[in-house]
């Protein structure tokens, strides 16, 4: 319909100056013709009335009679009353309003009738708005279901007055197309409390045709509220919203998303407003009851079986409460920003310290030096030798597991370490010559020129399928091609990590655009009981906590940088404990674990900026990263000649990550998917067993089931042995249980956190390869020093704190936003900080205290050769 430029004041001034005999007499309209919201003969009577209009009147000249009724209308009185199309009744209000004081007015309106012919029509003109709707009122859902509604009740929308007190009117018109009359009733009333208190809860009663709003209006020195809306039922599911104060104001389900900030909810629902959106000092908060529940997870109603079938919605009325609340002030936030600093530099006090303890230790150490393995009776307690000196087949030949006899004897095993020895043993070399071999270039030597002589090969079979290796055994690699190797690890996480954080980074900005252009806040999760907005961030809390990951990330690459050089400093002094004692030093992977944690709460602050489930991989990926790394180096330690490269542990990384995605959006309830996962699982756990226990001495051809069936037939049916590699035979058995009962849970329960699974699972399989490492180092003789005793205590009471934070569960995307919201806590720290920002904070610290066990826990070694320590 084309609108007609008329303005209210344009028909005061010229229409309601006439005599009332005049504007109620009988006016003609065509019945074509568009209807004019005012006392249409009355205005074709006004000189200077626009051409559009004068149209009309000449056209309504042929139509039958209509009147048009005028009645002074009173605040708190029902109105029973009939309208038929051949009339039109007027009611006219007038009300008090200041400038300091804004008073709410409600219109409620009943149709008393079941079957109407056509719908009654109500405008209601204000000075500065209009404010029209049907009643049945028709509310539409989704597949264009449709909701009669015969009980309407608005609240009118408020324009602001300049003068300190102003008498306005206001009318309300109703008309129909019904030939029928049909009955009504109207109520005008005062909305008490319309104007919201500072920290006073008021409780209202709304429907989807019975929407509330209400005012509030900054006080002096506050500068951010938080409004809070509750409710004790969880449906029907309804919307809170935060507008300006400007007419009209959007309160409909169908047009409530239209302007300023709106989320869906159940029970809990909270947004925080900050006066700088609000040039007015002021805004609205409005709640609607939504038509259907499927937006807050509730069930769908059946189809129609027409198409315009009207529905009944039934009872969808809602009691509420709204209080609003003052955020916290920028105090506050200062006081959170210097506790974070505050608790991660004091982990650079801590570390300074004990690095100048340590600093005294070495330089004592130097003065009086001590060559390793002085004491003949500490050595043979290490290695457990007998009473004639030679040391046994067995490290465990007096303990537990002693040998059965099944496997290779004691005398082969002893001739076979004899030989290797002279043939693939450690080399004798005098210390200058290793001075200078050091000195030589590394682009002059690669890995690979190891391993192209056949005969080298065949000796790799051998060493590598005793029955007890020891690190010499595993460490005969160039050192300087394994350090080159294993900087890989460094170089390619960091190339990872810039080409990974950028388009995130961008990625998220946009995401936070989009949410405070739209006012949308569904899009994000957030605990919005205790968010705190910062510039455009909606949730700077949540982002500051994670700033303890790329602190002590910080702190442990300046950790291992200070140990790497001093261990380069050794080797150039030709120290023997450096260069043919304790585990070999490789920092390469150390380096990529710091890397990684920086990265990891790089990453975290980014998915923190807007939570939800497309972008939960973005917290998760360097989890996947830093599991492997863990598990790489544990291993690397007593095996670095057949460590993974570089390139092989980022593929299989980025295959976890590549299945992650998949899970997150494929497996949600997807019978085919688990199952596919669950074999691939399963598949991998086996192929890598198989690698674990045969030292890589395998391979994976067309005749491997023809071996597997010979080993079958020879060690199980043939004559019954047990496993030559016992210890390793126990450590994949328990692995293998474990993935293959996690793979079970997964195929059968089919979690929605498809990520949080999968990250389980490698958390699972690092814990359980670091128990087998600490108990086979004791099973072993060797001792943990007092420092990684202190980390490893330290670091299990903070993985079990920080543990309970994470599974306090503040939001959780698996469900609606409604949904969600239902498990949003205040902050109970400093009013600034919740219950996963200090998750954050636990977590961060248990990483960085992990880390220095898997730095630490070996140095007992430094002082033992590496021929007298075993590989298990």
């Amino acid at each position: 319909m084309a609108t007609i430029g008329v303005t209210n004041d344009f028909i005061h001034e010229n229409v309601f100056w006439l005599p009332w005999r005049q504007r109620s007499a009988h006016y003609h309209f065509g019945s074509h013709d568009s209807v004019i919201p005012y006392k249409s003969a009355a205005l074709c009577a006004i000189r200077g009335l626009p051409e559009a209009l004068k149209l009309v009147c000449g056209a309504g000249a042929l139509g039958e009679a209509k009147f048009v009724i005028q009645k002074d209308a009173e605040f708190d009185v029902t109105y029973n009353d009939t309208v038929k199309s051949d009339n039109q009744t007027i009611y006219a209000f007038n009300h008090t309003i200041s400038r300091n004081k804004t008073e709410g007015v409600r219109v409620t309106v009943d149709v008393m009738q079941q079957h109407l012919e056509s719908p009654i029509l109500f405008v209601i003109r204000q000075k500065q708005a209009v404010m029209s709707f049907q009643v049945p009122l028709i509310l539409r859902g989704l597949y264009q279901r449709k909701y009669p509604y015969k009980h309407v009740g608005r609240t009118l929308c408020q324009p602001p007055t300049r003068a300190a007190s102003e008498t306005q009117y206001f009318f309300v018109d109703v008309s129909t197309l019904s030939s029928q009359e049909t009955n009504f009733q109207l109520r005008v009333s005062r909305v008490e409390s319309f104007t919201l208190q500072t920290d006073k809860k008021f409780s209202f009663t709304a429907s989807p045709s019975q929407p509330q709003f209400f005012k509030y209006v900054f006080p002096d020195g506050v500068d951010t509220v938080i409004v809070k809306v509750n409710s004790d039922v969880n449906f029907p599911c309804s919307v809170m919203s935060v507008q300006d104060i400007q007419c009209p104001v959007y309160d409909l389900d169908n047009n409530v998303a239209f302007i300023g900030m709106y989320q869906t909810m159940t029970k809990k629902g909270a947004i925080t407003v900050q006066r700088k959106d609000f040039p007015s000092n002021s805004f609205y908060v409005v709640v609607v009851v939504k038509t259907e529940d499927e937006a807050c997870g509730g069930p769908l109603r059946f189809y129609p079986l027409q198409p315009d079938e009207l529905i009944d919605a039934g009872n969808r009325t809602k009691d509420l409460d709204v209080v609003v609340s003052p955020a916290i002030n920028s105090e506050k936030y200062v006081i959170g920003m210097l506790f974070c600093l505050g608790i991660f530099l004091s982990f650079y006090v801590l570390t300074l310290l004990v690095a100048c303890v340590e600093n005294k230790r070495m330089k004592r150490r130097e003065m009086f030096p001590i060559p390793p393995d002085t004491s003949p009776a500490e050595t043979a307690s290490l290695l457990g030798k007998n009473s004639d000196g030679k040391t046994p087949a067995s490290p465990y030949e007096y303990g537990s597991f002693a040998d059965n006899g099944s496997t290779l004897s004691s005398e082969a095993i002893t001739d076979s370490a004899t030989s290797t020895d002279n043939n693939y043993g450690y080399l004798e070399r005098s210390l200058d010559s290793v001075a200078r071999s050091r000195q030589e270039s590394l682009s002059s030597v690669e890995e690979d020129d190891y391993d192209t002589l056949e005969d080298i090969d065949s000796d790799k079979n051998i060493v590598r399928t005793k029955k007890y290796l020891c690190v010499s055994d595993l460490a005969r690699k160039d050192k300087r091609i394994l350090s080159k190797k294993y900087q890989i690890y460094f170089w390619n996480i960091a190339t990872i990590a810039v080409f990974y954080a950028l388009p995130v980074i961008q990625l998220v900005i946009t995401y936070q655009t989009v949410v405070n252009v739209t006012g949308n806040q569904d899009i994000c999760y957030y605990n919005f009981l205790c968010a705190h907005p910062l510039g455009a961030l909606s949730a700077f809390n949540n982002i500051l906590s994670n700033l303890g990951y790329v602190m002590l990330g910080l702190l442990f690459l300046l950790i291992v940088l200070k140990r790497d050089v001093t261990h380069n400093r050794a080797l150039l002094r030709n120290d023997l404990n450096a260069l043919e004692c304790g585990i070999p030093k490789h920092f390469g992977v150390y380096y990529a674990m710091g890397t990684a944690l920086m990265m990891e709460g790089l990453l975290s602050a980014c998915y923190h900026v807007c939570p939800n489930y497309t972008n939960f991989q973005f917290d998760t990926s360097f989890m996947y990263m830093i599991a492997g790394l863990c598990m790489l180096k544990l291993y690397q330690k007593r095996h670095p000649d057949i460590n993974a490269s570089a390139y092989t542990a980022y593929a299989c990384l980025a295959a976890v990550i590549f299945f992650s995605v998949l899970g997150v959006v494929f497996g949600r309830g997807n019978m085919v998917f688990w199952i596919v996962f669950s074999v691939i699982h399963i598949l991998a756990t086996l192929l890598l067993s198989t690698q674990l226990y045969y030292m890589g001495r395998w391979r994976l051809d067309a005749g491997i089931m023809r071996r597997i069936v010979y080993v079958i037939y020879t060690d199980c049916i043939r004559q019954c042995s047990g496993p030559m590699y016992i210890d390793r035979m126990v450590l994949l058995v328990m692995g293998n249980i474990v993935n293959w009962s996690l793979a079970a849970y997964g195929l059968i329960e089919r979690p929605n956190d498809f990520a949080s699974y999968l990250l389980a699972i490698a958390i699972c399989n690092l814990l359980l390869y670091f128990a087998f490492y600490i108990i086979m180092k004791l099973r072993s003789g060797e001792r943990i020093k007092c420092l990684p005793v202190v980390c490893i205590l330290f670091t299990a009471v903070v993985w079990g704190f920080a543990l309970y934070f994470f599974f306090q569960g503040l939001s959780t995307w698996q469900k609606t936003p409604a949904e969600s919201r239902e498990h949003n806590r205040d902050c109970i720290l400093l009013s600034f900080f919740d219950d996963h920002d200090i998750w954050h904070f636990l977590s961060s610290i248990a990483m960085f205290g992990s880390f220095l066990v898997l730095l630490t826990m070996d140095d007992d070694l430094d002082t033992v050769q590496r021929d007298k320590i075993y590989v298990f």
